[in-house]
């Protein structure tokens, strides 16, 4: 999946946001909290949040390591992107967007309409 792919899915959720942050870093976010985080530098990275229980396995994958400043909140780095398939891609994305949204406030989930 390549950048613009990445960013239509991302998209398609309900009440998602997305801006740049620190310069070259595409960012996906739902109640102003990160889902999904695509450098737009070469060559592609992609980071989003993984289950706890998962996040150990994963990053024993090849392509995969603990993504910096937010491995503490399992997530990881995908540095290689023909690692995943498309299929997989979308799965690994809308788990990351539907963790994330279960950690928001019900008042705030109510605002979103999610």
């Amino acid at each position: 999946m390549d950048i613009e792919a990445l960013q239509k899915f991302c998209l398609s959720f309900p009440s998602v946001t997305e801006d740049i942050k620190w310069d070259h870093d595409l960012v996906f976010s739902i109640g102003g909290k990160m889902f999904c985080i695509v450098s737009l530098d070469t060559p592609f990275k992609c980071s989003f949040k993984v289950e706890d229980d998962e996040f150990e396995e994963i990053i024993l994958q090849e392509g995969f390591v603990q993504a910096p400043y937010l491995a503490r909140a399992k997530w990881v780095l995908v540095d290689v992107q023909t690692k995943l398939n498309e299929k997989e891609w979308k799965q690994a994305i809308d788990k990351s967007y539907r963790l994330v949204c279960a950690k928001l406030t019900k008042k705030l989930r109510a605002e979103l309409g999610i």
